[in-house]
């Protein structure tokens, strides 16, 4: 029997808040089985004088485990840390699944992507562990350890196996950076052989394998890799199907789960109304298949399956928004995909 699922939502700035409402509105027609509990981050909660990310908010995702995240703003070169980075760190949600697809409606020069990036996400650079040594000196510490190592390896090998797909490539540096990538791909071949011995695996030097990915990508799968090789293989890949506002994105660890678009908050266009908030209805269904995956509930997967069915559908009679192309603004374009729910 199905119940009202709690969940948190963290509007974000920029567009995040017009984004989150539209999707809200899809949610609701859909008759998805969540009820959300709204809490900020980023430049929203320093505008209501808390901290960039205030213990509330933390404590709120403990509480429902469960989060749909818009994007927050991260100041480039200075000023306070990312939100994004600090919400993995805290509630430890060491695995970024990211799905990147060729939808209909969406021309690019690809028409049959179909990848999974699996991200770790607490260690390496992208950590930011940096020290100023002396003036016009500092460091960047990549730090690798083999639980983390090992954690992610397990749950894309897993992902994989359970979900049909075809072989797990990891990208990686090792033949410069053997200590930490070296690491990395040890407890990636201890996995495989000790739990998956039978699935396809191979490894590719990342730069290498960022020049096939966009000479062919239907040659990989899903993709595996560190930290800092994972946000940018993620945007990579998400132009090949129409850029970072048609792909979604979760942050999962043994608890707690974060959903959010891979987008910015594009300050520039905030208040036009004419962001697309597709990314974030991704990435909703994204977390509704994961509440009826983990809870075992068939009226939040029904939900996802009826969404993804709409807003597919939209896309191919070009309802659109105009940053794809088509006439529609954030709200009209929720509107086309309330009207092809099933």
């Amino acid at each position: 029997m199905s119940s009202t699922h709690q969940a948190v939502l963290i509007p974000g700035d920029g567009i995040g808040p017009a984004v989150s409402a539209a999707v809200l509105k899809v949610l609701k027609a859909a008759n998805a089985p969540v009820e959300f509990h709204e809490h900020h981050a980023g430049l929203a909660a320093l505008k209501d004088g808390d901290e960039v990310l205030p213990v509330s908010t933390v404590d709120a995702v403990r509480e429902h485990h469960v989060a749909l995240k818009g994007p927050c703003t991260t100041p480039v070169g200075k000023g306070f840390t990312s939100v994004n980075v600090q919400l993995r760190k805290k509630l430890d949600l060491y695995t970024a699944i990211r799905p990147v697809r060729s939808l209909p409606g969406v021309p690019t020069r690809y028409t049959d992507v179909d990848l999974v990036i699996f991200r770790e996400n607490t260690e390496g650079l992208y950590s930011g562990v940096e020290n100023e040594i002396t003036s016009g000196v500092v460091t960047s510490l990549k730090i690798a350890t083999r639980k983390a190592c090992t954690r992610i390896a397990k749950r894309a090998f897993a992902y994989a196996q359970q979900r049909g797909r075809k072989k797990v490539t990891v990208f990686h540096k090792a033949n410069i950076l053997k200590l930490s990538d070296g690491l990395f791909l040890d407890c990636v071949k201890e996995v495989h052989e000790q739990g998956f011995p039978d699935f396809p695996y191979e490894t590719q030097i990342i730069d290498a394998g960022c020049m096939k990915l966009v000479q062919d990508p239907t040659q990989f799968d899903v993709l595996l890799m560190e930290n800092l090789y994972g946000d940018v293989i993620s945007d990579l890949t998400a132009g090949l199907v129409g850029g970072l506002g048609v792909v979604p994105g979760s942050n999962i660890g043994d608890t707690d789960a974060v959903f959010e678009a891979v987008h910015g908050s594009a300050p520039d266009i905030a208040g036009k109304g004419i962001a697309n908030p597709l990314a974030l209805l991704m990435s909703a269904v994204m977390m509704l298949n994961h509440i009826a995956e983990s809870r075992s509930d068939q009226a939040c997967q029904k939900s996802a399956d009826s969404i993804k069915h709409a807003y597919n559908q939209a896309l191919e009679d070009n309802q659109k928004t105009g940053d794809l192309g088509g006439p529609l603004n954030t709200d009209q374009f929720a509107d086309a995909v309330i009207e092809r729910l099933g």
